[in-house]
């Protein structure tokens, strides 16, 4: 048996907006935009299984060129707009929604 809950409109909008559902991305202090950061720029980015160091090597008008190092030992080339928001995880970019730390690729330790 499950309880139905009736809320107004504007207990729903003030929920979602505390749960961050509906929250306005409003620029603060550890958001910044991909484009605001300099070639030779080191960031964390999220790609489809972890998170992998990339590096600015390009910049655009109406794209940032990032090159990302894979755990192989490769690197490939991924391409985003300028407007990409980045937060700042202390002094670190970082490119996507998650927890990094936790999901961060495993490079090659030899070296």
């Amino acid at each position: 048996m499950s309880a139905q809950i009736s809320r107004s409109p504007e207990t729903e909008t003030a929920a979602a907006v505390s749960d961050g559902d509906l929250a306005p991305s409003l620029p603060s202090e550890n958001t910044l935009a991909l484009g605001s950061l300099q070639v030779g720029a080191h960031l964390v980015v999220r790609c489809l299984k972890d998170w992998r160091v990339a590096t600015v090597v390009a910049i655009g008008a109406d794209r940032i060129t990032l090159s990302v190092g894979s755990p192989s030992g490769r690197t490939y080339r991924i391409r985003r707009p300028p407007d990409s928001v980045l937060t700042l995880d202390g002094t670190i970019p970082i490119l996507g929604a998650g927890a990094w730390r936790a999901g961060l690729a495993r490079y090659d330790a030899r070296w």
